[in-house]
């Protein structure tokens, strides 16, 4: 099989494409012949050393996939070769084959195009891991989502709109503001000209804060909260680091919840992706919800398709078209 692995800690020109022998579906697993994958954060920040892998993650690259069931192991139920499907892995995405663990894989949605789909595993289990789980979101909710643009952002829009809530998004043009307003958000703000914690504080305050900043972000996100509400960090773009004024966070009553998705164990992946079957696909199937596709690349063309991630202009998600 084909496969992208990084040997050097750098720029998108360290990645390259390498000939690797096919992998096999061991007990539990299956192996899928991948049409996509989708580029993501930790790739990036893999890629540049700074991403110590989980114990049973590869080094080649990609946490999504879609694609068909070419092999099945022993034990495993519900699904048959040839079926097409998407997957969420611990790494082996940017490649023509992957093996992984059945729990994480679900039949791809009716209606959406199998190399479009490719768009879906990550963004959906991490929203739903983040803020239907941990978030504990209810109906009438106003969620803060930082970075309105990204593959979380545009997905997490529509998510949280098709469940009833209210959306206040972060980005740093109109242009980026104005794609997010055509995906439903109610509240947007521009960073680079406006305190998003006065303004959400004007706007009655957020019950939930998707944040991928980190540091930077801590003291305007509690000061963004309404009383009870809840800081899930998912990301640390602004750093590990910030003063937390513990004072303030019992006025509020409010949470500061840290989490990750990717050195979870297969069973807590499994729970996430049931949850994710039981709540996204059928929003995706009646059409409430749509992958947002910015590009897609070739596979053997992922030193550019990293170029372009990292300079911060897409709107929605950049795939690999694994089979170009």
């Amino acid at each position: 099989m084909k496969a992208v692995r990084s040997r050097l800690v750098g720029g998108p020109e360290t990645l390259t494409v390498e000939e690797l022998p096919d992998p096999i579906a061991g007990a539990g697993q299956v192996v899928i012949d991948i049409i996509a994958a989708g580029l993501n954060r930790a790739d990036s920040v893999q890629r540049q050393g700074r991403y110590p892998l989980p114990p049973d993650a590869t080094d080649i690259l990609g946490l999504e996939v879609s694609g068909e069931v070419s092999m099945i192991g022993t034990g495993v139920t519900g699904l048959e070769v040839g079926d097409p499907v998407i997957a969420l892995l611990t790494s082996g995405g940017y490649a023509t084959k992957v093996a992984v663990d059945a729990g994480q894989v679900l039949p791809a949605p009716r209606g959406v195009r199998l190399r479009d789909a490719a768009a879906i595993p990550e963004v959906a289990a991490t929203l739903v891991a983040n803020i239907c789980l941990a978030g504990q979101f209810a109906k009438g909710e106003t969620v803060l989502i930082h970075g309105a643009t990204g593959g979380i952002g545009t997905f997490g829009i529509q998510l949280v709109k098709a469940l009833g809530g209210r959306v206040a998004v972060t980005a740093s043009t109109a242009e980026k503001l104005a794609a997010a307003k055509e995906l439903g958000a109610d509240i947007l703000i521009n960073y680079t000209d406006e305190n998003f914690a006065e303004r959400l504080a004007d706007e009655g305050g957020a019950d939930i804060i998707l944040d991928t900043v980190g540091g930077a972000y801590l003291d305007r996100n509690l000061d963004a909260l309404k009383p009870y509400g809840r800081i899930v960090t998912i990301g640390l773009q602004g750093g590990a680091e910030g003063i937390l004024n513990f004072a303030q966070l019992m006025r509020r009553k409010a949470s500061v919840i840290g989490t990750l998705l990717r050195d979870r164990s297969i069973e807590q992946k499994t729970t996430i992706m049931h949850k994710t079957q039981e709540i996204v696909i059928p929003l995706i199937e009646n059409g409430s919800i749509s992958a947002t596709v910015d590009r897609v690349f070739a596979l053997g063309d992922v030193s550019e398709a990293h170029r372009y991630f990292d300079s911060g202009n897409h709107i929605g998600k950049i795939l690999l078209d694994c089979r170009a």
